[in-house]
């Protein structure tokens, strides 16, 4: 016997549970996997405009480490807000030469997004807007943009990463408001690793 299709009521509860499971997948695939994220700020540029659109892989650092280099979403220290750029948010006093060598306690409820340049253990000095590392400058960085005589862009004075923390700087160096003025974050503040970019269409691509 074929069955008869339904009508009325009948398909109207069956759409709205189609609907409610398409939602319920959504939700836990940006709660537990990946996430879409929307570029607030020109701290990033050139790699990533303001505007553009990223995807976040939620779940990659439950199976490896972040690394230098990989360009993250995370939660700042409390009191930093987006594009405020004021300088004096560190946790702990510090010269006008070094880094920000400890983060303020409280987690921010913001988001930011910014490259990894140091790990847990390293040293860390800044060399016109070029992390060294390790006594090492890093000048292969031909996705930055010049820092020229901004806030930050000379940190002679060596720090040391704390365990579990990681030093971030935006690839706009003179125009980003990151780890050099607050510090190093926890890794459990980090949400996860930018791998895509889908807008705009120009600009679609992997990292």
């Amino acid at each position: 016997m074929i069955p008869k299709p339904k009508t009325g009521k009948g398909l109207l509860v069956e759409w709205v549970a189609i609907v409610s499971l398409a939602l319920i997948l959504a939700l836990v695939i940006q709660a537990l996997l990946v996430k879409p994220y929307q570029i607030p700020s020109q701290s990033m540029e050139p790699t990533l405009d303001i505007g553009q659109r990223v995807l976040v892989n939620r779940f990659i650092y439950h199976f490896s480490d972040p690394e230098i280099g990989d360009i993250i979403v995370f939660s700042p220290p409390a009191g930093v807000d987006p594009g405020s750029q004021s300088y004096d948010q560190c946790g702990v006093p510090h010269g006008p030469r070094e880094a920000c060598p400890r983060p303020t306690l409280a987690q921010s409820d913001q988001n930011f997004i910014k490259r990894i340049v140091a790990g847990p253990g390293d040293t860390l000095s800044v060399i016109d807007g070029h992390p060294v590392v390790n006594g090492v400058e890093n000048t292969d960085e031909a996705f930055i943009r010049p820092c020229g005589l901004a806030p930050g862009c000379n940190l002679p004075k060596q720090i040391t990463i704390p365990p579990d923390h990681y030093f971030m700087m935006g690839d706009n160096r003179g125009e980003s408001d990151d780890s050099r003025f607050w510090g190093p974050i926890p890794r459990d503040w980090i949400i996860g690793k930018a791998f895509a970019t889908y807008w705009p269409p120009d600009r679609l691509g992997i990292f």
